[in-house]
């Protein structure tokens, strides 16, 4: 009932009164990107599955640079994350866009994080439940751990927050990601400034 009914009304009243509160934080953030970016854009689009693996379009601030070496290939992430994109992606303010997906219907405030289209086939059965709710700009697996514990890791408290959602649960996680925003807990992996590829294996 909460999650085909109530959860939808709430996300959209609440995310109203979220961007009447931070649209001079997205303005600012916007005007310092545009510089920062060197000329690669403020905001960049990627498919992702949401509901049923249905493709939507994310939107996210950019924080990366589009620079390349002399063979024309993207430098490594580390070496394209800008100082302020390394700030804005630890306070995970590169993900205020996806409020613009929340109220189109893509996604709601809590849920599984939408990922990579490519990953749909490397799902076991058990991990694929994931997707029988709309994805979450934070959610369960976000608030322990984020991109500091494992694929099967993070799979797993998916499908957990899936059979166990709740408002009391979403309560709980609204309040921990505000905690681990200004903590700044679990932003990167042991091996990289992101997370490494799922390949089905980790």
């Amino acid at each position: 009932m909460y999650e085909h009914c109530v959860k939808r009304t709430l996300d959209f009243v609440l995310v109203i009164c979220i961007l009447a509160i931070v649209w001079p934080i997205l303005l600012l953030v916007t005007f310092c990107l545009y510089f920062a970016n060197k000329g690669a854009g403020v905001f960049f689009t990627q498919e992702r599955p949401g509901k049923y693996g249905k493709i939507f379009k994310v939107i996210k601030f950019k924080t990366m640079t589009d620079e390349r070496d002399g063979n024309g290939n993207l430098l490594p992430d580390e070496k394209r994350l800008t100082k302020i994109g390394k700030f804005i992606r630890s306070t995970s303010i590169d993900e205020l866009p996806q409020l613009i997906n929340v109220l189109k219907g893509d996604m709601a405030l809590i849920g599984p994080r939408p990922l990579l289209p490519q990953y749909l086939p490397l799902y076991s059965k058990e991990q694929a439940r994931r997707h029988e709710i709309r994805p979450g700009i934070t959610g369960w697996a976000q608030v322990n751990g984020r991109n500091a514990i494992s694929w099967a890791k993070k799979f797993e408290l998916d499908v957990w927050y899936v059979d166990h959602c709740s408002f009391l649960l979403d309560l709980k996680i609204i309040f921990l990601t505000i905690k681990k925003v200004f903590v700044r807990e679990g932003i990167s992996s042991d091996t990289s400034v992101t997370m490494e590829a799922f390949t089905g294996n980790n």
